[in-house]
């Protein structure tokens, strides 16, 4: 595996991959990796001839409070884990190389981005989408690869691709949960060991609303009522817990046809979030 640092000097691998008729997928990161994002790599492999992993801490994407200077960063621990995995190229770019100067043109998405975590963290999908869209000017892939476990950034990144006509397959990947379902997250290394033992709540009663549901449970207020409760009595302080629309990702109407499950609460200074799909479809 390769690791470069410089966008022409990744655009030049990738032509030469392309010109032998090769298919490229990338998989964007911020490093601390874990199986998770292994999960994605080998995803990735699966559907291209030769696999791109970036590694960049993006700072637009962090509001001014939030953990970009602590945030971990491991590269050599990644680069070891790529390397295993059958990554062909690690892009790892400094700041500097992706942002030379203020930038001044940004991607956004209207609406996907403007509630549940975009409304917690005000010009966090700006930052995403901008980002990412750099990524795929740089590396031109045929297919690149996301984590389910943000619901909500895989939809806003599967409209930004519909809408500006990016000829690249979004796939989303599954998410991956130790042994008690608490998500992998990069973050979750923050969580002291008493915090450790209670994060398993936020999947569990994700789950048990996923059961009301799917048990025919049409009160809404009510459900997520109790749902936020359980949290609270669990030591979460709770962001929001919501029943969405799946692919609007708007709160549950009367004319909602899919449903989706998508919370966010913090333990101490660690926010994390989670989802689930609810398997019906309204009438």
């Amino acid at each position: 595996m390769q690791t470069l640092h410089r966008i022409a000097e990744v655009r030049a691998r990738v032509a030469a991959w392309k010109a032998a008729g090769e298919r490229v997928a990338l998989v964007p990161t911020m490093g601390n990796l874990h199986s998770g994002h292994i999960r994605l790599v080998t995803t990735a492999r699966e559907h291209a001839d030769r696999v791109v992993a970036s590694v960049f801490v993006n700072p637009t994407q962090f509001g001014p409070t939030e953990d970009f200077d602590s945030y971990p960063r491991t590269l050599e621990a990644d680069q070891e884990k790529l390397a295993a995995a059958g990554c062909d190229l690690l892009f790892a770019p400094s700041a500097d190389e992706m942002y030379p100067e203020p930038n001044l043109t940004w991607v956004e998405v209207d609406q996907l981005g403007d509630h549940l975590c975009g409304a917690a963290r005000p010009g966090h999908f700006r930052g995403v989408t901008t980002v990412v869209s750099k990524l795929f000017n740089i590396v031109t892939p045929d297919v690149a690869c996301f984590g389910e476990k943000d619901y909500q950034q895989l939809a806003v990144i599967r409209r930004m691709v519909q809408d500006l006509c990016y000829g690249i397959e979004i796939i989303g990947v599954t998410t991956e949960r130790e042994d008690d379902g608490l998500a992998l997250s990069s973050r979750n290394g923050y969580l002291s060991a008493e915090q450790r033992q209670q994060a398993p709540a936020l999947y569990a009663t994700l789950r048990a609303a996923q059961a009301a549901l799917e048990r025919g449970d049409r009160d809404y207020p009510a459900l997520i009522e109790r749902a936020r409760a359980q949290l609270e009595a669990a030591g979460f302080v709770v962001d929001y817990f919501q029943i969405v629309d799946a692919e609007k990702l708007y709160p549950v109407t009367p004319d909602t046809l899919r449903l989706h499950l998508a919370a966010a609460a913090r333990l101490g200074e660690t926010r994390l979030i989670d989802n689930l799909p609810v398997a019906i479809v309204r009438d």
